[in-house]
């Protein structure tokens, strides 16, 4: 396996990419509300794209498991969606748990980013999904140092989900970033700790911890895209893309207050 390493002036020339993503996904899930469609959703996100000289990496997106190219520039997933959810026509509802998954290349470099939000009020259990997700995606970024090991990241991901009783299912999960969407290493939400390969500066990763409720088995959906949890229990979503340096993870999606 070979893991890029990118220079300090790649990473600096990363953070205008990382900074759109983050600025985007904001408004996607402001715009988020009761009545909302998700193709209205997806088309906000392609007017942004457009507007920004930016080139989705979803839009002509067909790896192996996908039915056809992807053909949207949102993965939007609602309540037991987990991953890849194709935008349709489907207005959103009250209580519905979406999780919203952009990436762009702006510059000649790729940022990936995840979040969920409930839809109105919702369920208590739905905000301790959200929040469990959002937890062991800043204990993945905590281990995202130099000299560490691969699988201390999985590792801290994996434990705060089965502190909350989350099985975990680690077919799918974070990945390399840099000049394309997915690069080496694969990094599933679990893992055993002191594994895998050093980190060192210079390597970014998108770290992206998905949990559902009852189950760690996925269904695909028609489409041949959407992911859905084998049970019908609802699914969350939450992911940055983390640059390793000397002093630390350095989030370059880090979204706006």
């Amino acid at each position: 396996m070979r893991i890029a390493r990118l220079r300090a002036s790649d990473i600096e020339a990363m953070r205008p990419a990382g900074a759109f993503v983050a600025n985007v996904l904001r408004e996607l899930v402001d715009a988020a509300q009761p009545g909302v469609n998700l193709l209205e959703l997806d088309a906000l996100a392609h007017e942004r794209i457009r507007t920004a000289d930016a080139t989705s990496c979803y839009i002509d997106y067909h790896p192996s498991f996908g039915a056809s190219p992807f053909g949207k520039v949102l993965c939007t997933s609602v309540n037991d969606a987990a991953l890849h959810g194709l935008p349709r026509d489907y207005t959103l509802q009250p209580g519905d748990l979406l999780s919203v998954d952009f990436a762009v290349e702006l510059g000649g470099w790729v940022a990936d980013s995840a979040r969920s939000v409930v839809v109105g009020e919702g369920q208590p259990e739905d905000h301790t999904l959200i929040a469990a997700t959002e937890e062991a995606l800043w204990a993945g970024i905590e281990q995202a140092r130099p000299g560490r090991r691969l699988g201390d990241i999985q590792a801290a991901i994996g434990q705060v989900g089965r502190r909350y009783g989350y099985a975990i299912n680690t077919d799918f999960g974070g990945h390399g970033v840099g000049r394309t969407m997915h690069e080496e290493p694969s990094i599933p939400n679990d893992g055993d700790p002191g594994t895998g390969p050093l980190l060192k500066p210079g390597m970014v990763f998108a770290i992206e911890p998905w949990f559902m409720h009852t189950t760690d088995e996925l269904v695909v959906d028609a489409d041949g895209w959407t992911l859905r949890s084998a049970d019908g229990s609802r699914a969350a979503h939450s992911e940055h893309t983390v640059a390793i340096t000397a002093e630390g993870p350095l989030v370059l999606t880090e979204r706006p207050q």
